[in-house]
């Protein structure tokens, strides 16, 4: 009689474990983001869709281009430095925008256009406003699942 107990439980719990494989089982329905892009300017414009990335700027610290045209304008920077990324997105912050950040890189542009990037490039999306100081905090933040980041504010 006792093994029939521990057959039954056994059936039980494989019971449950498949009805939460069926349609009545938590789903992650959201988006897929890919793992975060690396590389140079070139690779992750390339990953992107952008086969020839303008390049703007191209110093040692920090290399910009733009990519896309009309609303679908989309501009790419990559840093030499976490410290450099750092400091350009505080200053960056001041202005507004939305921006989608990588490691050692940051893609600028519209929202819908950020979004569309970021099904590419993976990162996480941070929106600011115009009016925020640079010194309280602010903006609004979506981070990439699993990130552990909690944002600024």
């Amino acid at each position: 009689m006792r093994k029939t107990g521990k057959l039954l439980v056994t059936a039980v719990v494989l019971a449950g474990a498949a009805a939460g494989c069926t349609s009545g089982g938590v789903r992650d329905e959201g988006p897929k983001i890919p793992r975060t892009a690396t590389g140079t300017l070139e690779q992750i414009a390339h990953r992107a869709g952008c086969a020839r990335p303008a390049v703007q700027t191209n110093a040692a610290e920090l290399r910009q281009a733009n990519c896309g045209s009309g609303t679908g304008r989309w501009v790419l920077a990559t840093f030499a430095t976490d410290r450099g990324q750092t400091e350009w997105l505080d200053s960056a912050d001041d202005y507004g925008g939305t921006y989608l950040v990588g490691r050692k890189w940051i893609a600028v542009g519209p929202d819908a256009v950020v979004t569309k990037l970021r099904g590419r490039l993976g990162g996480t999306v941070e929106r600011s406003s115009s009016h925020h100081s640079g010194s309280s905090g602010g903006g609004g933040h979506e981070e990439a699942p699993g990130s552990g980041h909690t944002g600024h504010g």
